[in-house]
């Protein structure tokens, strides 16, 4: 009994140390004009170049924005404050913090997930107030969002782990990842319309799924069934966040 204690009060200092990152991140970098530009604007302009002039309904577009909007922003803070941190060293601080990798990854992710329920809130009030694009199944558009937001925090907090001092040098990979995502993932063309190696390749990314379940939401069809979609993002986070704690254990030895 008390053993079991200790580990629930473990667990809740831990859970606590993270959250203490997450609002530490909140405080420090959310309205920085870099995270701003690459988590609003340029998914905006993207999704504008590609959807005007295209005969797709608002129930088509508006997910597929949401999906992008979430994709960049819950991305973009991991990559800017961890080198920053890591130049003021205070990165090295919370790294000799009592509190494990875990909590610290954990926190991290975090704040690109708060972030990214925020700013993807903007694309959702648009196509609701604009083009009354309400969702019918709201049980799988929220599931769509939340795990989908988590997850690409968590890949964002996980490129954060290359040993750079630079925000542009972790960002550049990372958009090495992030737009090829969009274009194989079912947002600007059908799955269907994708040529046989591309739908393979579709498969292996996580934007896929979650886009899956948030257009879902809207027009109650899915590709696959939106169980498969939850567990596979749920694959993802997990494969992500052990990735993080190895390469982070392994960086900073």
């Amino acid at each position: 009994m008390i053993k079991a204690e200790g580990w629930i009060n473990g667990i809740i200092r831990e859970l606590i140390a993270s959250w203490a990152i997450a609002k530490k991140d909140v405080a420090i970098y959310y309205f920085k004009p870099n995270i701003l530009v690459s988590s609003a604007l340029f998914p905006l302009f993207m999704f504008l170049a590609f959807a005007v002039g295209r005969p797709a309904e608002p129930v088509t577009l508006v997910p597929g924005l949401i999906a992008i909007t979430i994709l960049f922003s819950s991305s973009s803070i991991e990559p800017v404050s961890i080198p920053i941190e890591r130049r003021m060293k205070t990165f090295d601080r919370l790294l000799s913090a009592p509190i494990s990798l875990h909590a610290i990854i954990l926190g991290e992710s975090l704040s690109g997930f708060f972030y990214s329920i925020v700013v993807a809130s903007v694309p959702f009030a648009i196509g609701l107030v604009v083009f009354w694009t309400v969702p019918v199944n709201v049980l799988p558009f929220i599931a769509g969002v939340v795990l989908t937001a988590f997850c690409f925090a968590t890949m964002g907090t996980l490129f954060a782990s290359y040993p750079t001092d630079n925000p542009g040098d972790i960002m550049s990979m990372l958009n090495l990842v992030r737009l090829p995502l969009i274009f194989i993932s079912g947002i600007f063309v059908p799955l269907s319309s994708i040529p046989f190696p591309g739908q393979y390749i579709s498969f292996f990314s996580p934007l896929t799924y979650g886009a899956d379940l948030i257009k879902g939401g809207f027009d109650d069809t899915t590709i696959f069934h939106p169980l498969v979609d939850i567990a596979v993002l749920c694959f993802f986070i997990l494969f992500f966040q052990v990735l993080a704690n190895m390469l982070y254990k392994k960086f900073n030895e």
